[in-house]
């Protein structure tokens, strides 16, 4: 869980406020401030912002998707295609906290969109390296779902398969971005614990 919840549960923003703090024992305040969020159950990259002209530099970026997202995930099943596009519509149902894909004329319907290669994986299960163009809420766990291609141990989009406690297998494992000040190109990578 990126930040903090009603419930009070550990969340990573506290904890790198707190290796910031031991970081800098002297000083009265230090700012460290999240950029974007990932699903609870989801591994991976988290950009965080020391200064606030960064952080929103950073959010400007993703908002007008300037930042290159890329995505793992592991699945039991693929589709017939091993390389390709996934564009559908897709609804957040705020009841249920899950997302829909529905028909492009449903209400609220937003378009999502994301490319894919799959490689065969070991325990024949089926890796996929997604690019992720939109950023909506569940949108690889609800298209992957959709195209009959449930992530393992994500029981929420129909995963039938025991993964990790309170984790899925998606991983988010590459960003790119521009450097806030300097306007470099910058990628960071992290691969997933079944990759390691």
């Amino acid at each position: 869980m990126v930040e903090p919840d009603r419930n009070g549960h550990p969340n990573l923003l506290q904890q790198v406020q707190k290796y910031e703090r031991s970081l800098h024992p002297k000083s009265k305040e230090v700012y460290i401030q999240h950029v974007h969020r990932l699903d609870r159950p989801v591994s991976g990259i988290v950009l965080f912002a020391r200064k606030k002209s960064v952080l929103k530099n950073l959010s400007e970026q993703f908002a007008t998707r300037q930042v290159k997202k890329y995505y793992q995930a592991l699945t039991e099943t693929s589709p017939t295609t091993k390389e390709g596009k996934l564009e559908n519509y897709l609804w957040k149902d705020k009841k249920n906290k899950q997302a829909v894909i529905v028909d492009p004329s449903h209400t609220d319907a937003e378009k999502v969109l994301l490319d894919y290669i799959i490689t065969p994986f070991k325990n024949n299960f089926q890796l996929w390296n997604i690019r992720l163009h939109t950023g909506k809420y569940h949108q690889i766990r609800a298209q992957l779902a959709a195209s009959g291609c449930s992530i393992l141990g994500d029981a929420l989009y129909g995963s039938k398969f025991e993964y990790a406690p309170n984790s899925i297998a998606l991983h988010a494992s590459t960003l790119h971005f521009k450097h806030p000040q300097t306007g470099d190109a910058i990628e960071i990578k992290a691969n997933p614990l079944w990759l390691i």
